[in-house]
């Protein structure tokens, strides 16, 4: 095939877990983070190293890397001393005959029965015949207490192995082995599984910093605890896109500039600390970005950012110069705004979305030609030229779990064809900005965010608002705290930590009636408690609403696997 220029495809993969630490204990509240490292964070770098010609862009949020490291150390000390493990999931495993006790058996089976249906449970008849068993005994809620001790042990080998990466269950004996066993597990299988999970979650951050020392991946970050900067600096920004939309009573965050700075520096510096460099590009929480957003990124060092295509289409509409962009595919561009040096990439929602909600149900083989097909549609709508570039951005962890076989063949078809594609160039942002430093001028930016160019998902109904004004009084609260010097240094920083995991964007995301209820519920009762744990932080007496629920999901929606975030793709 000849072609005048090739199309510049970056594949951006977005990691990020909240911080599910509430209490002094540091105990996990939810167990999301290390199963996602087992599975998803391992997945996506192996695959990587077995297609060294492809590259990619991965982001880590900073509190997702604190977890792992944090994991990690765990196991560590766990394996040397024996110390406790902090997460009661990975504790039982650990130790089957210390938390299969009383009404802890009831949590614990409760827990193991999340898993996909139909790509995890089903494709394992042992794991289908406990779950089926549970079932049978769910009507009764004690009936869980006169389920044996090998029956938990069989249970939780087989969780854990159905959130494994797929790659790891093809090419490691010791799973390899566990598998074929089927059952009648015993604490030797609890405890080689336990070594292979430690093994994986101790590999993660040092495999991905080795893609990156090669320049097959481009590492980058978010703010700290993943918050919507431009709704910490000024509320009314939600009305640029939606100027109907519904406020809290609260007339803005407190101090909320200075907090969307500390977030952007503590980013960064955690992110150093992790890799031992500065990252030139920044995945704003949730691709939430405004005209003074953009600014802070920059005044902080980044070269680069990145928000969905109705940002772009918003911004385009809105804008007086707007002839001047008349092009349907001009987000497949580097945009550069007015008085400003970094540069905006706009997400190619069309293809990123079939990734997240459609190709899981198709054939990998025609999944991927229909992607390249689209692409090399774009390539000819764009007139081949040679800044033209598809920015292809979705969540790295959650979408696989709905392919077979933890998304194996679609990841191996994708990496491998558009690493190989006579057409495509498949890249990263910055060596992109290297090789092309023509920008396309934006006049103006809309603030908006990923989803459907608005802040809607985080702002504007009435639980979203109550929580904000719940944040708001805290705010304000620890604000009064600070100044009074009544803290010591050491208080200080622990409160500063703990206000930032209040600020973060999960929370709101959940408030509402669209997602279901046992998630709604979780995450729900998280932020209330993160709210209480920085009360107590302060020394102040909670508020008593803190103790009731405030929010309830949508009892009609199914609970499939973690639905940690719903149909969020990013």
């Amino acid at each position: 095939m000849s072609v005048k220029n090739k199309l510049n495809v970056v594949l951006y993969w977005h990691m990020h877990q909240p911080d599910y630490k509430v209490s002094s204990d540091g105990n996990y509240q939810q167990p999301w983070t290390y199963l996602h490292a087992i599975k998803d964070y391992v997945d996506m770098a192996m695959h990587l190293e077995s297609v060294p010609n492809a590259h990619a862009v991965i982001n880590f949020t900073p509190t997702l890397l604190d977890q792992i490291e944090d994991y990690a150390k765990q196991l560590n000390k766990f394996t040397r001393k024996g110390t406790a493990i902090r997460d009661p999931l990975l504790a039982a495993l650990a130790d089957p005959s210390n938390s299969a006790n009383g009404i802890d058996r009831v949590d614990l089976i409760d827990w193991c029965m999340r898993a996909h249906e139909e790509r995890v449970i089903q494709r394992y008849p042992a794991y289908k015949q406990l779950v089926d068993i549970n079932i049978q005994v769910r009507e009764n809620h004690y009936a869980h207490l006169y389920l044996s001790e090998q029956y938990v042990i069989d249970l939780l080998i087989w969780y854990h192995l159905g959130w494994l990466a797929e790659l790891v269950k093809k090419t490691d004996i010791r799973v390899k082995q566990l598998i074929k066993k089927a059952h009648s597990f015993d604490y030797d299988d609890c405890a080689k599984l336990l070594t292979v999970i430690n093994e994986l979650i101790n590999s993660i951050i040092p495999r991905y910093r080795e893609l990156a020392d090669k320049g097959q991946i481009e590492l980058t970050t978010s703010p700290y605890a993943h918050p919507i900067i431009p709704l910490l600096i000024d509320f009314d920004s939600a009305a640029e896109a939606m100027p109907n939309l519904q406020k809290p009573e609260s007339k803005g965050y407190p101090g909320g500039e200075e907090r969307a700075c500390w977030h952007i520096q503590e980013g960064i510096e955690t992110f150093q600390r992790h890799f031992k460099f500065m990252p030139s590009g920044c995945w704003p929480s949730e691709g939430s970005v405004s005209t003074y957003t953009c600014k802070l990124l920059q005044d902080h060092g980044f070269k680069w950012t990145a928000s969905g295509t109705n940002v772009f289409n918003n911004s385009v509409n809105l804008s007086s110069e707007k002839a001047t962009i008349n092009s349907d595919f001009q987000h497949h561009k580097a945009n550069q705004l007015s008085d400003h040096d970094i540069v905006c990439f706009f997400r190619d929602d069309e293809i990123s979305d079939l990734i997240g909600f459609e190709y899981s149900n198709w054939h990998a083989d025609d999944a991927v030609a229909n992607m390249v097909h689209r692409l090399l549609e774009i390539a000819q709508n764009t007139n081949h030229q040679s800044d033209s570039l598809v920015a292809i951005i979705l969540d790295g962890e959650n979408a696989w779990e709905h392919y077979p076989e933890n998304g194996y063949y679609f990841l191996s078809t994708l990496y491998k064809q558009l690493s190989s594609h006579p057409a495509i160039n498949l890249t990263t942002f910055s060596e992109h900005l290297e090789k092309n430093p023509k920008k396309q001028k934006l006049p103006h930016l809309v603030a908006g965010s990923w989803v459907y160019g608005t802040f809607s998902t985080w702002i504007g109904s009435p639980e979203k608002n109550l929580a904000w004004d719940m944040l708001c009084e805290a705010k304000a609260k620890f604000d009064e705290k600070i100044a009074s010097g009544k803290l010591s240094k050491k208080e200080v920083k622990r409160a500063i930590i703990q206000l930032a995991k209040c600020e973060g964007s999960d929370w709101f995301w959940w408030f509402g009636d669209y997602n279901p209820a046992i998630s709604v519920s979780s995450f729900e009762k998280l932020f209330r408690d993160n709210l209480i744990y920085l009360y107590e932080l302060l020394h102040i007496d909670p508020p008593n609403y803190l103790y009731s629920s405030f929010t309830s999901g949508n009892i009609s929606t199914t609970d499939v696997g973690t639905m940690r975030r719903g149909s969020k793709s990013l």
